[in-house]
């Protein structure tokens, strides 16, 4: 064999040494061993006992109810008798004193209803195995207490009812769940014991919940399959393709998503993500802290992303509200976290960002919310077209200047920037020398990283139960969603929703003059040949090269990766490809697809306007044009309404035909608020205005200019202080 030289020999070195990582890392998650208990627990009237003994029969184990065969043996009472005799307060304490030191293993253990309460007990039985948390619906709870003659609980005080104790318990179970089993309103105590079985088996087998290149062959699955940790930190597969599920979405049933219709949107996400990311990868407690601190106080609206009306059957999801005034916090307030949490360790990380304008502040942000110990292995650096955003985006992203993230302008479009990062991943020797000379390996955040895919597919769900919950439809009953589209991570997030079970009958896919995925849906043809990009009034859609098409051409192909190899490859060589015949039919069954020109986008935002005083975005503009010439009527369509209007201020003064507008972006804010009835200002965003932008570095279309960015930003973050 011949001398490998430096390049090579450094991507050999710097590849070997994070295949070891990431088994190393792997290794360290552990199935739950034979010897160990399963735990039901859950509230009072759950059922868990008659589960309990359904599970343990199926697997061939014994069952144990606390209730029946350890308090009341330890008592020699019914536990009736104790509670009256030693008041609620003490019995809490005399049960978990019980439990503290109850002994088992290889049992399925049925809880009672208020073991949760005392901690020291739970950590107790945590230690003994998996705890399943049998998340049993509210109203059949109190349905089988009152046919149980059971009018009051432990703990439950004169004035305080059943839901409403009910309500407050359970804040404590989620405390200590390791799993969660979703029962569907009506469910029976077989149909739950069923589900149970389905959990356990699924937290054994945690190697077949893996992920996969969109150009991965089945010959060489076995050794580029990933697990969900892996996937968030690599970002893109070394392939040069996308991640993947192998065995696709879950799906809920109907019953399952009517649970959801009442709670919550963090509620919602927590449980829409445990059933989407294995508990070995990031464990359901974790999940539940990493949802709440990411659709918390931040948001400007309660409901996290509001569903409004519009005109006629049109609505709008309003993806706004978060700290960055887009849709991109909705990912963006939580992958940070799940990239933080699933980072191997003894490696710093630089995650590389291109973005059309509204992804770099919203990454900025959520990996500057990073508490000091999580964020300190990892730097982040966007690169934007210095001249391809508007001036609000540039100031919200240079407003970023402190610690380890940085926003460089480039002379270019988006598509160079994107194709620049993909290429600095894509190039071993790069990442060999950036891994042994810097400790460094690059990541990404861009919508090509599947943990920033994955929270989307939670407001295109959570959207839907929001329209059942205010009673504008029943489930089941179909909905069309609009959706501006350029680099497609949105679009294909609502096919996920769909997957999972949200009956969306049609994904509308409205383009600016940039008109590229309007045409490739028309005519199966994706040509890119001497195709200049077009300036317009909705830049985070100026895009020509739209990744996340790799993953729905994937999907519609019935996972076809030899069919993605070959177009995507064709793609970046030849700037051209055609799908077969069939495979369009396919696509069109699933997607339709508009462009919008300039002067009708700016004339959509002053019509709206006009009717109902509510002020639209250029982005939502375009989806609102392409939605009344594509979408029927027969149901209800949602325009996806991806920015606040604010950040596009000099288009909407334009569509307003509002003359003497301020040069100052604090005053144009305020004065394009007092000409809406709505949405209302975006506090955090003016807020962000006030400090101003910093001076920032701006560089040539220049792929080697780029490079030595990175280099200087690994100096900057990992290296200024040894």
């Amino acid at each position: 064999m011949g001398l490998l030289n430096a390049s090579q020999l450094a991507a050999k070195t710097a590849t070997c040494f994070l295949h070891r990582l990431s088994k190393s890392w792997v290794s360290t998650k552990t199935c739950l061993p034979r010897d160990k208990n399963i735990v039901l627990m859950g509230l009072p009237g759950a059922g868990k006992t008659t589960v309990g003994k359904i599970v343990a029969q199926k697997l061939g184990l014994p069952a144990v109810d606390i209730d029946d065969d350890v308090l009341e043996t330890q008592w020699k009472m019914p536990v009736a008798a104790k509670l009256a005799a030693v008041g609620a307060e003490h019995f809490l304490e005399e049960e978990g004193r019980v439990l503290c030191n109850f002994s088992a293993s290889g049992c399925v253990v049925s809880l009672t209803g208020s073991n949760p309460l005392h901690a020291e007990a739970m950590q107790h039985v945590k230690r003994s195995g998996l705890v399943v948390y049998l998340d049993v619906d509210s109203e059949d709870i109190v349905h089988r207490l009152s046919r149980m003659k059971v009018n009051r609980i432990v703990g439950q005080e004169a004035g305080v009812s059943m839901r409403d104790i009910l309500l407050y318990r359970k804040q404590f179970y989620e405390k200590w769940l390791d799993v969660r089993v979703l029962c569907g309103t009506g469910d029976t105590e077989g149909e739950v014991a069923e589900k149970v079985l389905k959990a356990v088996e699924r937290y054994e087998k945690h190697d077949e919940e893996m992920y996969a290149s969109t150009r991965c062959d089945g010959s060489r699955l076995s050794e580029q399959k990933r697990h969900f940790s892996d996937v968030v930190v690599e970002g893109l597969a070394p392939d040069g393709g996308l991640y993947v599920p192998l065995n696709g979405f879950p799906r809920f049933s109907e019953r399952e998503w009517l649970r959801l219709v009442s709670m919550s949107y963090p509620e919602r996400a927590s449980v829409l993500l445990e059933r989407c990311i294995h508990p070995l990868d990031v464990p359901a407690l974790d999940l539940r802290a990493m949802t709440s601190r990411a659709y918390g106080s931040n948001f400007s609206s309660d409901r996290v992303a509001p569903v409004k009306h519009l005109v006629d059957n049109q609505y709008v999801l309003e993806l706004f509200h978060g700290p960055t005034a887009s849709f991109k916090d909705l990912a963006l307030q939580l992958m940070p976290q799940l990239f933080s949490f699933c980072l191997p360790p003894m490696c710093n990380y630089l995650v590389l960002v291109a973005t059309s304008g509204d992804t770099g502040s919203a990454v900025l942000s959520g990996f500057g919310g990073l508490s000091a110990g999580d964020g300190r292995r990892t730097g982040v650096l966007v690169f934007f077209p210095e001249d391809g955003v508007s001036r609000i985006q540039k100031l919200q992203m240079t407003s970023f200047g402190d610690g380890n993230a940085r926003a460089v302008g480039v002379r270019s479009d988006f598509d160079f920037c994107q194709r620049s990062i993909k290429r600095m991943f894509g190039e071993a020797g790069l990442a060999g020398h950036l891994a042994v000379e810097y400790g460094t390996v690059l990541s990404t955040a861009n919508s090509i990283n599947w943990a920033r895919l994955l929270p989307q597919v939670v407001y295109h769900s959570s959207c839907y139960l929001d329209l059942c919950r205010d009673g504008v439809i029943k489930f089941g009953d179909p909905v069309d969603l609009c959706i501006p589209t350029g680099n497609f991570g949105n679009a294909i997030s609502a096919i996920y929703a769909k997957e999972m079970g949200i009956p969306i009958r049609k994904v509308i896919c409205a383009s600016n003059h940039n008109r590229v995925v309007a045409d490739f849906m028309s005519t199966g043809e994706y040509d890119l040949r001497g195709r200049p990009m077009l300036l317009s009034h909705s830049p985070a859609i100026d895009i020509l090269k739209s990744s996340n098409l790799e993953r729905f051409v994937h999907h519609v192909s019935g996972r076809n990766s030899g069919l993605v190899q070959d177009l995507f490859t064709r793609l970046d060589s030849q700037e051209h490809f055609q799908v077969p015949v069939p495979l369009l039919g396919k696509m069109q069954q699933e997607v339709l697809a508009g462009w919008c020109s300039e002067d009708d986008c700016l004339a959509a935002i002053r019509s709206v306007h006009g009717q109902t005083g509510y002020v639209m975005d250029p982005h939502t503009a375009v989806a609102k044009v392409v939605a009344d010439r594509l979408q029927d009527g027969s149901c209800p369509v949602v325009l996806c309404s991806t920015a606040h209007y604010g950040k596009f201020a000099p288009a909407v003064f334009k569509a307003l035909r509002i003359q003497n507008v301020p040069q100052e972006p604090g005053e144009q804010l305020r004065e394009l608020d007092a000409a809406a009835s709505g949405p209302p200002a975006h506090r955090s965003m003016e807020e962000r205005l006030k400090s101003g932008g910093r001076e920032h570095v701006v560089r040539q279309a220049d792929y080697g200019g780029l490079v030595e960015e990175v280099e200087s930003m690994i100096h900057h973050c990992f290296l200024k202080a040894m």
